[in-house]
């Protein structure tokens, strides 16, 4: 048990200044082009999904929530709306980045849900022809500011702030991580998953439903600590959306559309991971 916990202090520990200082930079970057993000993301028109999935790659404070908010004054489209969750992957940048994962390796799980959102929402767009009727202006709710990482405070403060909070997320998971493959073993958990090109992504799926970074936290932990297939971890990143779920059913009107846009997520999220691990992804 003393090993285990001593593990986990010195595996999450460790990664406080690479986690500081990659935060940092991402709210210096975001704090100057946020409102510049927002008004693109609002002229995107025909072109949102294309548009949506590129800028919800980058890992920004909010930007599902802006993206949800937007669509549910209908400024933008659903297929844009399901690209940039589909795009966006929350902290897994920033965990791969303190973790020195080799560049190429990020580079390929971001360009394959690049690719799976702009398919995605094109075709999304094309099958319901969804045209934007209602562009009447409505105030943005900045949740990202009010509850997510207190970008008010200064880009210091916002990023010492995510890093403590994250880095707690990391030792709660990377202990219970720890515990389950120390009384388990990891080659039993690896292989009831990673055998499994459904069940992996289904389970995935699910917890990336959870509407805020855990998600991603988990999935990212689980995946650096070969509990997961890389094709199992980008199904359920697909599905993450961060608070942007949780903002839909506040901000959107209508808890059957709402419940409709989780499963078409959950069911983009879980049929791309299967068809990435029957094709055999692995780097």
């Amino acid at each position: 048990m003393w090993e285990v916990i001593q593990d986990t202090l010195i595996d999450s520990i460790k990664l406080i200044p690479f986690l500081f200082i990659t935060y940092l930079i991402m709210e210096y970057i975001e704090h100057k082009t946020k409102e510049k993000t927002k008004q693109t993301i609002q002229k995107s028109g025909k072109w949102g999904p294309f548009i949506g999935s590129i800028l919800g790659i980058f890992p920004q404070c909010g930007f599902s929530v802006s993206a949800t908010n937007l669509y549910a004054t209908r400024v933008i489209t659903l297929g844009t709306l399901i690209a940039v969750y589909l795009s966006t992957s929350d902290e897994m940048l920033p965990i791969f980045l303190s973790e020195a994962v080799p560049i190429d390796v990020i580079f390929k799980v971001l360009s394959i849900k690049l690719i799976i959102a702009m398919i995605a929402g094109f075709t999304i767009d094309f099958v319901l022809r969804w045209k934007n009727k209602d562009k009447e202006e409505q105030k943005i709710v900045d949740l990202c500011e009010k509850e997510h990482c207190h970008c008010e405070h200064g880009i210091v403060k916002s990023a010492l702030t995510h890093t403590i909070h994250i880095t707690i997320f990391i030792l709660l998971i990377t202990f219970l991580i720890n515990m389950v493959i120390h009384f388990i073993g990891e080659d039993v958990i690896a292989g009831s998953l990673m055998n499994k090109p459904i069940l992996g992504p289904m389970i995935a799926g699910l917890l990336g439903l959870i509407p805020n970074c855990a998600s991603s936290v988990i999935l990212t932990q689980m995946y650096l600590e070969n509990v997961i297939s890389v094709a199992t971890m980008i199904s359920g990143l697909l599905v993450s959306a961060g608070v942007g779920l949780a903002v839909l059913f506040k901000m959107n009107k209508g808890i059957k559309e709402n419940l409709k846009i989780v499963v078409l997520l959950y069911s983009i999220g879980v049929i791309s991971g299967i068809i990435l691990e029957l094709i055999g992804l692995n780097f």
